[in-house]
């Protein structure tokens, strides 16, 4: 029998899990022929369904998510057409809901799997071409009988997680992209009603020494940066503090962490605060600031706790704080959401991550879309169109002010400034933001430069007290001393004769740009350098020799 797996993801840069989690169960099945075609949404349609067909597979396997969704559904449609007799089954977030409209619309489909495929996926295997009467038995397979009844198995659990062969077992773990994933625990003990790990339970973890095993596996394979995967990183801060100390022996790996900043309890702020530099990159869920909003969402702890803590990571040097804002949450208003992103910027997040709330397949939230008065597209992304608080216009100003973040805040370039005009001018968001949809160039593609040149325009016209500010920004990114931000930058070409006194000044590595004093109070000229060689030719001035 082969088997024959679809990885399609949205980006070469990412790669699921869920292909070598399921091989390394039965990786020692010999009656299993493997094989993989690895694709990306935007490549050809017709180019990876030609791959498929050469394969000639009996079976064709996926996971199905929302930004896949539907690529995959063209892929699998066409291969079907051209082999009629090959078995498609899916699995993945999209089937965590009811399944029943999604298979009788697309009856090329003979199964999904709704749940953790690990322990029931080997065993669908040994049935996939036997009477659908032996498909009742497999835990979580949603299908069409053969009098095209749907049938439902319920969900897909698995309790005996720790005893999983791990996925970097599998022949087919990609070693070869940016990042490794990394499951230490399953399920969540959150609540959340827009998350699909909300009803996730119990949760699961693999003992401290597998886990060590796994990291001395990734470390030899030169891997350095691994995210890891547990919905709280912290929702046990004694496990949290022994996984801490764990990666304190992989100083060259960063990890990158979802860490509940409502649940820190001192002792683990202080292993926080004591770990080197870059070993960790923080993602702290927050969502919103508001109380109702995180009550209405089902989210557990304190708003106190969750600014406290907020507060205190974001505050830490050694390691960056990213935060998120979710636009359209019930109960959650425009003007909120401006409020908390000053608040955030206050605070001094790494990023500030706003995105618009998704009703994803098997969450509360889209089970009582209705009930809390939330408009959402049927369709993936499934992005929520209108509630009873933020009207189609003011969602469409949140994910214009999502675009700014990115664009200026979450750049490094120009963080620093864009930080210091939102929070000393309570109307810089509103009219910044103004500017970039009048001027159309909102949701355009910007060079880190063009960005540059944007704000310092605006700042020009607007804030002139923050010019020199925007140009240190842009001369500090390397950018070019002849066009307009540092258009205040004094260049020298030539060399002096003879009979001119030199002064020499000091050079700012940082700036790339020596200071020439004039006089003991500080004042002076910063002048720039057409290439790095003339760094070693004096910076001179011509004196009145008469």
């Amino acid at each position: 029998m082969k088997l024959l797996w679809l990885d399609l993801n949205s980006s070469y840069a990412h790669s699921s899990l869920a292909l070598p989690a399921l091989h390394a169960q039965v990786a020692d099945d010999t009656t299993i022929e493997w094989c993989v075609v690895s694709a990306t949404i935007n490549e050809n349609t017709g180019s990876v369904v030609n791959q498929i067909y050469r394969h000639q597979p009996d079976i064709i396997a996926a996971t199905n998510w929302l930004f896949n969704h539907e690529q995959l559904l063209h892929i699998v449609s066409r291969a079907k057409a051209l082999l009629p007799h090959c078995c498609i089954i899916l699995g993945g977030p999209e089937f965590l809901g009811d399944n029943a409209a999604f298979l009788y619309k697309n009856k090329f489909v003979s199964g999904v799997f709704r749940g953790e495929g690990e322990e029931v996926f080997p065993l669908w295997l040994k049935v996939w071409n036997h009477s659908k009467e032996e498909w009742q038995s497999i835990t979580g397979l949603c299908y069409l009988d053969e009098n095209n009844q749907y049938q439902d198995n319920g969900i897909a659990r698995v309790m005996n997680f720790s005893q999983l062969i791990s996925p970097e077992k599998s022949r087919f773990f990609n070693w070869s992209k940016p990042f490794v994933q990394l499951e230490t625990t399953r399920g969540c003990f959150n609540t959340c009603a827009f998350c699909v790990s909300g009803g996730e339970k119990p949760v699961r973890t693999i003992p401290l020494e597998a886990i060590r095993g796994r990291l001395n596996d990734i470390h030899q394979h030169g891997i350095k940066n691994v995210r890891v995967l547990d919905r709280t990183f912290n929702y046990n801060n004694k496990r949290a503090k022994e996984l801490l100390d764990l990666f304190r022996n992989y100083p060259d790996i960063c990890f990158h962490l979802e860490i509940h900043p409502a649940l820190l309890s001192e002792e683990l702020k202080q292993e926080l605060s004591a770990l080197p530099k870059g070993l960790l990159h923080l993602e702290a869920g927050i969502q919103s600031l508001k109380e109702p909003v995180l009550q209405q969402s089902r989210r557990i702890g304190k708003l106190s706790d969750a600014l406290e803590g907020l507060k205190y990571l974001c505050s830490l040097k050694n390691m960056e704080t990213h935060a998120d804002l979710i636009a359209g949450l019930p109960l959650y208003h425009l003007s909120e959401i401006f409020e908390d992103v000053r608040t955030l910027a206050e605070y001094g997040a790494g990023e500030i991550q706003l995105e618009s709330l998704k009703l994803l397949p098997g969450t509360e939230m889209r089970r009582r879309a209705e009930e809390l008065g939330i408009q959402y597209s049927p369709l993936p992304p499934y992005e929520v169109l209108q509630t009873r608080e933020i009207s189609v216009d003011e969602l469409q100003t949140a994910h214009y002010l999502s675009r700014m973040l990115d664009g200026f805040y979450n750049t490094s370039t120009w963080q620093k400034i864009t930080r210091t005009l939102i929070l000393e001018n309570p109307s810089f968001l509103h009219e910044f933001l103004n500017h970039l949809v009048q001027t159309d160039v909102i949701d355009t593609p910007l060079s880190l430069e063009k960005r540059g040149l944007i704000l310092y325009d605006f700042c020009k016209n607007h804030y002139p007290d923050y010019l020199t500010q925007v140009s240190i920004a842009w001369i500090e990114a390397g950018m070019s001393l002849k066009k307009t931000p540092a258009e205040k930058v004094r260049t020298k070409r030539q060399t002096p004769p003879e009979n001119w006194d030199v002064t020499y000044g000091s050079y700012r590595d940082n700036l790339r740009l020596c200071f020439l004093p004039l006089d003991e109070n500080g004042h002076g000229y910063w002048f720039g350098f057409e290439s790095e060689i003339q760094k070693i030719t004096p910076v001179f001035k011509a004196k009145n020799l008469s």
